[in-house]
């Protein structure tokens, strides 16, 4: 896997380079796009497949579990075969899911969706290593860049997939809608497949103590599996809060595509800013308040300003999962040792996240109320900032 062209401090902008970077882009754009149509347009979906709503509602949660199970093994994957090969299997394999997905059959719903949150998970894991990797001097930069294109994509997603599905489109036309940016992702990143070089086994690095024994990689897992916690917790349940508190419907499901784009600006910013800070708890601090006064907005039934509130949980979620991805690099020496950690972290993560709506809503069944059973992501805001804190302390995972 070559470096040489990218690895020095000054920044060279050449053919190779732009590639490199598009094929990036375009990765990222891929990898939240796919989730983000789905919960504005559950109802059509279960009602035209006549599907319970506990099968539909794991047609979010079926993405998240596949990365929980998958994540593990994609770093040794990737050793094996090389990562801009393992990327191009990914991104191949994402667009036969949204294919599939968007057939329009039960069968090919749940496998189509399986397929896809497998591919993704491949993203996850791989595109931090293979900044690191590649531009080890510009990690915050091209962090920024994959994080933008990722939140806007997912927003876009968030915004166009109920009308869509209220069109002559369907419900299976809003499904299939990221599908061209998937085939696109493929072409695109196939010049990298001349850099490809799997890891011989002479050179695969040994870590000194397996990670689960290390605790900057269980605060790095934590403040990864609570932010994620905190993301789809609101996007599954926040129109369903809303329209309790009295807001129309089209409205409500518009509140979740404002906290997605609200996530731009700190998406950008905080990578650039981490990579550049030898402790990172000054930006803990300011997403952890951002994330207090936002949700005790929603709590405290305050509807009027519902759009401050998507706004201020928009930046403190793009501040916190921003800083969570910049932490498999910050806190390792690596490439490979951040590929190692990125699948730990994501892995265990991304299994606590899918507990988070099925919790939520146990809450609220169990409450009668959605405010009060709010208070549960002031208690996940809290258990993240003690993670995010110690995840920010400058230390490698050995």
């Amino acid at each position: 896997m070559t470096t040489e062209k990218y690895s020095n401090k000054t920044f060279h902008w050449n053919r190779a380079t732009f590639l490199l970077v598009l094929g990036i882009i375009f990765i990222a754009a891929t990898l939240r796009m796919p989730l983000t149509v789905v919960g504005p347009i559950i109802a059509f979906i279960r009602d035209d497949l006549g599907i319970s709503n506990v099968l539909a509602g794991f047609l979010t949660t079926i993405p998240v579990l596949a990365f929980g199970i998958v994540s593990p093994i994609v770093p040794k994957i990737a050793r094996k075969f090389g990562l801009e090969l393992t990327l191009l299997f990914a991104m191949s394999i994402l667009a036969v899911g949204i294919l599939l997905r968007s057939l329009g059959t039960t069968e090919l719903l749940l496998l189509g969706t399986i397929v896809i949150g497998v591919a993704i998970s491949f993203g996850n894991v791989l595109i931090p290593s293979l900044l690191k990797l590649k531009f080890p001097y510009h990690i915050g930069l091209l962090m920024a860049v994959y994080t933008l294109a990722m939140n806007m994509t997912a927003g876009l997603g968030a915004g166009i997939s109920y009308p869509l599905a209220h069109s002559s489109f369907g419900w299976q036309g809003a499904l299939a809608v990221s599908l061209g940016l998937a085939v696109i992702a493929v072409f695109i990143w196939l010049p990298q497949l001349k850099f490809n070089q799997p890891e011989p086994a002479t050179l695969t690095e040994k870590v000194s103590k397996p990670l689960w024994k290390s605790p900057i990689a269980w605060a790095v897992t934590g403040a990864m599996g609570f932010q994620s916690l905190l993301f789809y917790s609101t996007a599954a349940w926040i129109p369903e809060i809303y329209i309790a508190q009295g807001m129309a419907a089209d409205q409500a499901g518009w509140m979740f595509s404002i906290m997605q784009f609200a996530q731009i600006p700190f998406a950008i910013i905080i990578p650039i800013i981490a990579g550049k800070m030898t402790s990172q708890r000054p930006l803990v601090y300011v997403f952890i308040m951002l994330y207090l006064i936002g949700f005790l907005g929603v709590v405290m039934e305050w509807t009027s300003l519902a759009i401050v509130w998507m706004i201020l949980l928009g930046c403190a979620g793009g501040a916190s999962f921003a800083l969570a991805m910049m932490f498999f690099t910050l806190r390792t020496r690596t490439a490979y040792e951040a590929a190692d950690l990125s699948g730990f972290a994501q892995s265990l993560g991304y299994l606590l996240a899918a507990t988070g709506p099925i919790l939520f809503g146990y809450l609220h069944d169990v409450l009668g109320d959605w405010s009060q059973a709010g208070w549960f992501f002031i208690v996940v805001v809290v258990i993240l900032f003690f993670c995010s804190i110690q995840a920010s302390k400058n230390k490698y995972i050995h």
